[in-house]
């Protein structure tokens, strides 16, 4: 159900509503007449505070769980609520801080986008994400050595001084003296270059017939080229930290609904996909429950903006995900700022 205009609402209908959410997001409860009329900012009884939630319900604004006589928004009544009512309340000055410190700690930039995913996820309560930007290690050196009769440990080491271990599964007929020959060929033909430079001469080399390799070792090669590059194109760049956030005193009343969200989250490769939908947005998106179909089982929210180098270049989307009864008004800005204070690390 689409929500009503802002503008159909009463003045009267428009402050209940405003109380009834800024009250479920808070307490994660639903919120009744009575407390309601006990706060004394509303000068209404309880019978026509409860005229008015009946109406709201009505028109697909609130709900009433059936374990409770209070009310709370529905997925319809919390996008109106964050489009049209949602009054945002900046980082504090030391929040923004922390934010700046963290990030300007020196060491390599994958450590950054760790720590962006951790901070996010201390200063929302929440699980924080940040798809890290598609770029490829130039390599210095590849080195090949058998685990067992079917296995190899290929280490890629970067020019940056990065380390990455790789599984092959091959045949055993492959491993053995031909290994320190495909080692010394792919380091000769990769350094300096990135993988997918390094795989199309090695490619072009082998279909021409150029190269030196024996039978064993160029089987060897061309397996281990077509693996890496298949797993480059399917693994998903993305950092996710603060998992643990999701397990609050109130998730114990709904853990089916938590068990969800976290086996959702380990589907790293359908996050980057629901990420990348932020990735050509000018501001922070917000997905509401079941308006991303991913999480939409364990009816939760998505706060994502994108982030920029200092050419202004869209480099990657950071942003944290946690129950629809997130606090949109603090998050967004937060998640904003955030945003634009790694685009001045990443250079």
């Amino acid at each position: 159900m689409n929500a009503p205009p802002l503008t159909d609402l009463s003045d009267r209908a428009r402050a209940i509503f405003r109380l009834v959410v800024e009250g479920y997001l808070d307490s994660g409860a639903p919120v009744g007449s009575k407390s309601l009329a006990g706060e004394g900012m509303l000068n209404l009884s309880p019978a026509s505070i409860r005229s008015v939630l009946a109406e709201l319900e009505q028109r697909g604004l609130l709900a009433a769980p059936h374990t409770s006589a209070g009310r709370m928004p529905t997925q319809s009544g919390l996008r109106l609520f964050v489009d049209a009512m949602m009054q945002v309340a900046e980082p504090s000055k030391e929040e923004r801080a922390a934010i700046e410190q963290r990030l300007a700690e020196p060491g390599p930039i994958e450590r950054a986008l760790e720590q962006t995913s951790a901070l996010l996820s201390d200063l929302s309560g929440a699980a924080g994400m940040v798809m890290v930007p598609r770029r490829e290690t130039r390599l210095a050196q590849v080195t090949l050595t058998a685990l067992d009769s079917h296995r190899v440990l290929a280490v890629l080491v970067g020019e940056d001084g990065q380390v990455e271990n790789r599984i092959l599964v091959m045949p055993a007929e492959l491993l053995g003296t031909s290994l320190e020959q495909a080692s010394n060929y792919l380091t000769a033909r990769s350094s300096g270059r990135t993988l997918g430079e390094a795989a199309k001469l090695v490619e072009e080399e082998i279909a021409g017939g150029k190269s030196a390799l024996d039978e064993a070792s160029r089987d060897l090669v061309e397996r281990g080229i077509a693996t890496w590059s298949e797993d480059s194109r399917e693994r998903p760049v993305l950092i996710v930290r603060g998992q643990a956030n999701l397990l609050d005193e109130t998730a114990l009343t709904d853990i089916e609904r938590v068990r969800s969200l976290i086996d959702d989250l380990e589907d790293k490769q359908s996050v980057a996909a629901l990420l990348e939908r932020a990735r050509k947005a000018d501001a922070t998106r917000i997905f509401i429950g079941s308006e991303n179909r991913l999480f939409s089982l364990s009816g939760s929210s998505v706060i994502a903006a994108p982030y920029r180098d200092r050419e202004g270049k869209v480099v990657g989307v950071l942003g944290v995900i946690g129950p629809t009864r997130l606090n949109y008004a603090r998050v967004v800005p937060m998640v904003d700022f955030t945003a634009r204070s790694l685009g001045k690390r990443i250079g």
